[in-house]
């Protein structure tokens, strides 16, 4: 080798052999998210975005899965040598998490600011057995939604304020031959379908469980199914609905072929978007009815949280992610889709602007959630309603015997 080569090419070398090395050490964490409703994925990622440009030092690698897989992948992958670090989980878990060691106890990482900041129902998202397991994120429940358009051809002044006044509103509306079909609900064989149940169950007044046995197969449980078998029987109810998710729901209202629609926060600025919606700048909000004498509004506690996994090798990092990532000034910058968890953040113009009505449905809405059963054996509860529900709609079984039928499944 040419010695004067050899000494250009040693000097190049200690030249750029620093630049090449990384200026720290990364640590990459992962995190599931679910790719549907409440945030979009393109959110997440902008949020994540944020972070690692805010954190150079963690690389986040994201994945997304539906919500109907979010729970199993969660579980599965504990003893996985790729287990995630940080996971979305839904208010109904953690019971279960807690007592299988999926989550860890974040108590002690919970700050004054954080818990006087935040909303009170939004702490039940994460909260077990009066230990945190993690940050409360995504604040939901499920309003009724209205065409303002198609009411105002029925001559219907106001949106229904009870269940029976819904009911009848969707009976005129069909019976002057507006809509066959008025109302529109997800009652497919899935959570979604325990979602609209509970919220009923709440308008009715009924429990799910007495002293950690079931108890929804009388009282406003059974009022809860009755009603919603009468609203299909009697056709005011779109028969689809058997077979609905939240998205099919979204897309029958958004087309102009509901004139009332029981869904999540996401729906209201996304049927209100021209670009996709058929009935943009026509979309009526209130919280879902109550029931006289029993009720003033319903709702279903549809919150989710972030935490941390037992199996995490970087606990601090992920605790660092999720704290930005549920911060106020994160999440009022996307309140479009999901409502912040921050008590302050409904008098800011920032979130409040162009989406006032929903703000107003959801100061009463998130003040009346009612949580589905809290126990570790919530999965079984929840396969056991679904089941008789299908049946009861399907006219296999009447509500009584379904929910008889379900209360012997639940494991309880």
């Amino acid at each position: 080798m040419n010695r004067f080569f050899g000494r250009t090419l040693l000097s190049a070398t200690l030249l750029t052999a620093p630049l090449s090395l990384p200026a720290f050490a990364e640590t990459q964490i992962n995190a599931l998210f679910m790719a549907q409703a409440a945030y979009s994925e393109a959110d997440v990622r902008a949020m994540t975005e944020a972070f690692t440009k805010a954190n150079p030092d963690i690389k986040v690698n994201l994945e997304f899965v539906p919500y109907e897989g979010l729970h199993d992948k969660t579980v599965l992958a504990q003893g996985a040598g790729n287990a995630y670090d940080v996971v979305l989980f839904d208010v109904i878990w953690p019971a279960e998490f807690a007592a299988n060691n999926v989550l860890v106890d974040v108590s002690s990482k919970i700050t004054e600011d954080m818990k006087k900041g935040v909303l009170p129902g939004a702490w039940t998202t994460v909260k077990y057995d009066e230990k945190f397991y993690g940050m409360p994120w995504i604040l939901d429940t499920k309003y009724l939604f209205y065409n303002k358009e198609i009411l105002e051809k029925a001559g219907i002044a106001n949106p229904p304020k009870t269940w029976e006044e819904l009911a009848a509103d969707a009976k005129i509306i069909k019976d002057k031959g507006i809509l066959a079909t008025p109302i529109a609900w997800s009652w497919a064989q899935a959570e979604a379908a325990i979602c609209d149940y509970t919220t009923l169950v709440s308008a009715f007044g009924g429990d799910f469980l007495k002293d950690g046995k079931p108890a929804f197969q009388s009282g406003g449980g059974l009022d809860a199914l009755k009603y919603m078998v009468d609203t299909y029987t009697s056709g005011v109810t779109n028969p689809n609905s058997k077979e609905f998710l939240e998205e099919d729901v979204r897309k029958v209202f958004q087309n102009g072929d509901a004139a009332f629609a029981l869904n999540w926060t996401y729906m209201y600025n996304m049927a209100n978007d021209p670009k996709d919606s058929k009935v943009a700048g026509k979309v009526g909000v209130v919280p879902a009815p109550g029931v006289a004498g029993k009720s003033e509004a319903s709702a279903v506690n549809g919150s989710m949280g972030l935490g941390i996994t037992s199996v995490s090798k970087h606990p601090d990092e992920a605790w660092k992610y999720i704290v930005f990532m549920t911060s106020q000034a994160t999440q009022n910058a996307y309140a479009k889709l999901s409502l912040p968890i921050w008590a302050s953040s409904y008098e800011d113009p920032a979130v409040t602007k162009g989406q006032e009505e929903l703000i107003a449905a959801a100061k009463v809405g998130l003040a009346a959630m009612y949580p589905r059963p809290t126990t570790p054996k919530y999965q079984e509860i929840s396969v056991a309603l679904q089941q008789a529900i299908q049946e009861a709609l399907l006219g296999q079984s009447s509500p009584e015997d379904a929910l008889k039928t379900a209360a012997e499944n639940s494991g309880l």
